[in-house]
């Protein structure tokens, strides 16, 4: 029979408690929100969504084309001069979605005869880009600039270093500083994915290669996602005009997909113009993790320390986690909730995101009820 064998993985799935469903939301839920990555709480801000309703009437609903046909509008040139300008880097190139920007990147900077290093606990978008790169992969040790080195050791021709900066799992920092100087060292390249920090991290959120020194870097390559800290929808890789010149002629989810509709661009161009204005949101972000994980810790759960606005609290085991979660949204908290093959470590989670627009007394909810819910 075609396709018998999927009746096979998913009775495996079911008896490893590892079954997938879609939940759709309504658009006026009751629930306190703590699982979505609008890190900034500018989804539904009344800017951004006017900035999205303003580019849809202005370009239409849709971009029409791929960005070398008719898919390349003014508002996408201006959003990639913002965010360049923004992150501090010389050039920027938009995409569809942060996926196809990590796909993009990794592919056409590590071609035959190139090494391509990866973290161990990379996003799976960055791991897809390491698969379809035609040079030689090597994933290393978490986290370790000395397994790079070792990696790196020997190679003779081109190489990328390839890591997220704040790693979505755990909501832990890589250490770009160390890890660029070990590229710089064999002359390779680093190519680092700033979703989670973005907007979070940095002087007023410009992200965590701004914060390490590292913006706009003749040797660095970041690409970031819109659909997070700015609210919206899309990716973004930037760099030397070079590379992304290099981008526009050779990296094939940007040559062969449609471009970013208009109201996404919009949405994001209008969420980044506000950050500007107010940069205190991504200060704020990042003391409502540290409280979620001061409060939580202090309850005995144990929860990892967050570098960025990620807080990940370990449950027991695969089940457990799933009805963990369910409880929390029984008692209305939404949370996220990561287990295998999600997680490289094979430790299942409750995965917070800590928002800049939650209350102390918010806070202080999703604490009791994700307590009063432990397995």
């Amino acid at each position: 029979m075609a396709f018998g064998w999927i009746d096979e993985q998913a009775e495996g799935r079911r008896r490893a408690g590892l079954v997938r469903t879609l939940r759709p939301r309504p658009a006026d839920s009751t629930l306190l929100d703590l699982a979505s990555n609008d890190y900034l709480g500018l989804a539904r801000h009344p800017e951004v969504t006017e900035g999205a309703a303003a580019a849809a009437r202005t370009w239409g609903a849709g971009s029409t084309g791929s960005r070398l046909v008719t898919g390349t509008t003014g508002l996408h040139t201006e959003l990639e001069r913002a965010l360049a300008d923004f992150c501090g880097f010389e050039a920027a190139l938009v995409f569809s979605s942060g996926y196809a920007a990590n796909l993009a990147a990794v592919t056409a900077l590590g071609p035959h005869g190139s090494l391509v290093v990866s973290d161990a606990g990379n996003h799976a978008s960055l791991i897809d880009g390491c698969r379809l790169a035609r040079g030689e992969r090597q994933v290393v040790a978490h986290t370790d600039p000395e397994a790079v080195d070792k990696a790196l050791t020997g190679h003779a021709g081109p190489a990328i270093v390839v890591s997220d900066t704040v790693f979505s799992v755990d909501g832990d920092r890589a250490p770009l500083a160390e890890l660029a100087a070990v590229c710089r060292a064999h002359g390779a390249g680093l190519v680092v994915d700033d979703a989670h920090g973005l907007g979070v991290l940095g002087d007023g959120g410009r992200g965590a290669p701004h914060a390490a020194g590292l913006a706009g870097a003749g040797d660095v390559v970041v690409t970031a996602t819109l659909s997070k800290s700015l609210g919206s929808q899309g990716g973004v890789v930037l760099g030397p005009a070079r590379v992304i010149d290099h981008l526009v002629n050779a990296a094939r989810t940007f040559i062969f997909d449609t471009g970013l509709a208009p109201a996404a661009a919009g949405a994001a161009l209008a969420a980044l113009r506000l950050l500007e204005r107010e940069p205190g949101r991504a200060v704020r972000a990042r003391e409502v993790a540290a409280e979620l994980h001061a409060r939580l810790t202090a309850t005995g759960l144990e929860a990892v320390r967050p570098d960025a606005a990620v807080v990940s609290v370990r449950a027991p085991s695969p089940e457990q986690a799933v009805r963990w979660a369910a409880d929390c949204r029984t008692a209305g908290l939404a949370v996220g909730c990561f287990r295998p093959p999600s997680v490289p470590d094979g430790i299942s989670r409750l995965r917070l995101t800590a928002r800049a627009d939650l209350s102390g007394a918010e806070i202080e909810r999703a604490v009791r009820v994700i307590g009063e819910t432990r397995p």
